[in-house]
């Protein structure tokens, strides 16, 4: 894709976009789906919708760098802003979707980390990218979200209390940031 194509799609868009990709029902929906996520770990997962990057991102990838790489550096950068890495157990997972570019990164924290391979994290984010491509937004977080579930319960457990009700400190928002 042109240079020039890249950055007026990504002028075009805005955060009005991303509401009508995901909107109020699939907020709702994926936020459930969060919450009921966290129940079988002690994980936390942050969903993250962006229309479209910054300027300052396009610019980066108009002095060379892959877009790739821009996209993943965001989605970096997002991860510090939502405060992601500020879990009490250094196990967040930030799934983050970039409408412009059609891309899906996912960045966990250290601990998750260590758990979790890279190759495993990229196979994840192959295994929905259909989704997305197709336009099938709600499906492709939800898809991700289960497929970011399964490892945060094979790697960090839900403590087993004995009480089905025992509910423990949410530290993140589950409703999905669209931005």
């Amino acid at each position: 894709m042109s240079a020039l194509a890249r950055l007026v799609r990504h002028l075009w868009l805005d955060a009005g976009d991303a509401r009508r990709a995901v909107d109020p029902d699939a907020l709702q929906r994926l936020e459930s789906r969060v919450r009921d996520s966290e129940r079988q770990h002690t994980g936390e997962i942050c969903l993250c919708v962006e229309a479209s990057l910054p300027l300052s991102y396009l610019w980066r990838h108009l002095k060379g760098a892959p877009i790739a790489a821009v996209v993943r550096e965001r989605a970096v950068t997002l991860f510090g802003k939502l405060r992601v890495w500020d879990t009490e157990l250094n196990n967040g997972v930030l799934i983050y979707l970039q409408l412009a570019e059609h891309r899906i990164e996912i960045v966990a924290d250290r601990a998750v980390a260590r758990t979790v391979s890279d190759a495993d994290w990229q196979r994840m984010i192959a295994d929905v990218m259909p989704e997305f491509q197709a336009g099938r937004h709600e499906e492709g977080l939800g898809r991700a979200i289960d497929a970011v579930s399964a490892a945060l319960r094979s790697g960090f457990p839900a403590p087993d209390t004995g009480d089905e009700g025992a509910a423990r400190a949410n530290q993140l928002p589950n409703r999905p940031v669209v931005r």
